[in-house]
């Protein structure tokens, strides 16, 4: 594979206001019910210690994919040249194996009962131009690239970079403020768990 295309969110930056989902919908013709990308809203610690970030979120086009090992007829594949995963609707039987195997909940389906996601918006990628998302987004809080390159954007200091960790290993990388929550609380209500406990601020010294 020659580079790994990936993208990048700043949660600083994100106002949750979809618009990425709505182009997401509009280029694609994605279908009522069905999300390619979503906007999630995490809260982050317990009382009386809590914040809460926003993130936008799709396929994350996975070094590892796990959709593609579970796919019992070959229809999801990882292109070599830059990493984005596709699906092959004509050749998927509708399994589902690849949703029980993805923790992010990426695979989606619709009247067609065939699995559907992001797919970077290849055919834009191809003409030299920005996912829709990406293009759309107000704040510019969504960015893409080669993953080498994204980790560079930390606004002169004021981000720091994470890459999400966790299974497959994901081309999402999130920009936070320094001494924000570390980038995996996002998997929390991905995932159901538990959000992690915000620290307590450090005293302050008296005037």
């Amino acid at each position: 594979m020659r580079i790994q295309l990936g993208f990048y969110v700043d949660a600083e930056r994100c106002v949750q206001c979809h618009a990425c989902e709505v182009a997401c919908k509009g280029a694609n013709d994605v279908e009522f019910g069905v999300k390619w990308r979503r906007v999630i809203h995490a809260w982050v610690g317990e009382y009386p210690r809590v914040t809460d970030r926003n993130l936008t979120v799709s396929c994350h086009h996975c070094a590892e994919p796990a959709c593609v090992e579970v796919c019992p007829v070959g229809a999801i594949t990882k292109r070599k040249k830059d990493g984005i995963v596709l699906v092959d609707r004509d050749v998927c039987i509708g399994c589902r194996a690849c949703l029980s195997a993805c923790i992010y909940k990426a695979p989606q389906f619709g009247r067609d009962r065939t699995m559907q996601k992001c797919t970077f918006c290849v055919e834009r990628i191809d003409a030299g131009e920005e996912p829709a998302c990406v293009a759309t987004c107000p704040g510019e809080a969504l960015h893409f690239g080669p993953l080498g390159e994204l980790k560079l954007q930390n606004r002169g200091g004021a981000r720091v970079v994470h890459q999400l960790t966790g299974q497959g290993a994901p081309s999402l990388l999130i920009a936070t403020a320094p001494g924000a929550p570390a980038a995996d609380v996002f998997l929390d209500p991905i995932l159901n768990r538990k959000p992690a406990p915000v620290p307590a601020p450090a005293a302050m010294s008296p005037v």
